[in-house]
């Protein structure tokens, strides 16, 4: 499966900038996994909150953007020429762009879009929530090596996503077609009937659950669900009608994989 790894490569979008002030929501851990957590984006002053806070009209409908060298992206609404959230690869290089974003204000899941496709291409996600705090990062192979500040923008979606951080991983497999895990403590869950994915930790440690997965069949979008929270939580992502190609669990310290399964093909 190291083939098929290999050829299923990441997407990602990115973004630079200033975070929004974060809602209330389960406390995170202030574990070294967690150093996105960590290190959490500044808090808006209500200057800044008033200007990035008002809903966009149909003559604003301009996508917000962030730029990394090597890295453009962007969170726009349905109106917009990039609509959602979307990683662009503005170089010809032998690394490649993501995007690192938290929806609705909760720091307890991140999700990371990997563009694995070449210079000039868009990669990234219609299913986006209410407030969106993201950020541009470049990575080479698995290991990420810059990364733009945070920047959230928000009343962006038309049909936002709602924030779902109650789900334990006993209901996530209740809701759920398909699952699997590590022996550490991760699992992924899914079903396709307007596809969703779960992310769950399962252990009290201090290592992070992943969920590391592919959609529609296209190996240079990889999707990433960092579950922060800690034991007996699960992140949630959509993804509409695009049903899930290749999947794995995995567990992290910090960016360092601790295990994991082989991709499955679904």
């Amino acid at each position: 499966m190291v083939i098929a790894a290999a050829v299923m490569a990441a997407t990602a979008i990115s973004a630079d900038g200033a975070a929004a002030k974060v809602a209330a929501g389960p406390v995170i851990r202030q574990a070294p996994a967690v150093p996105s957590v960590q290190t959490a984006p500044p808090v808006e002053t209500a200057a800044t909150a008033a200007t990035v806070a008002a809903p966009v009209s149909k003559a604003e409908a301009e996508p917000v953007c962030a730029r990394l060298k090597g890295v453009r992206t962007c969170v726009g609404p349905d109106s917009s020429s990039r609509p959602g959230v979307t990683v662009e690869d503005t170089r010809d290089d032998h690394m490649h762009p993501a995007v690192e974003y938290y929806l609705n204000g909760y720091l307890g899941t991140k999700y990371v879009i990997h563009n694995l496709g070449r210079k000039g291409e868009v990669r990234g996600s219609r299913e986006i929530g209410k407030v969106v705090t993201f950020r541009a990062a470049l990575y080479r192979g698995d290991r990420r090596v810059s990364h733009g500040r945070w920047k959230t923008v928000r009343n962006v979606a038309k049909y936002p996503v709602k924030r779902d951080s109650r789900t334990t991983p006993a209901s996530a497999r209740a809701k759920s077609e398909v699952c699997t895990s590590t022996k550490g403590a991760a699992s992924l869950c899914f079903a396709e009937r307007h596809t969703f994915v779960y992310a769950c930790d399962t252990g009290a440690d201090r290592y992070q659950a992943r969920a590391e997965y592919f959609v529609g069949g296209d190996p240079t979008t990889r999707y990433e669900i960092h579950q922060l929270a800690g034991v007996g939580t699960c992140g949630k992502a959509e993804h509409g009608d695009l049903s899930i190609s290749m999947y794995r669990a995995s567990l992290f310290d910090e960016n360092r994989r601790k295990g994991t399964r082989l991709y499955q093909y679904n």
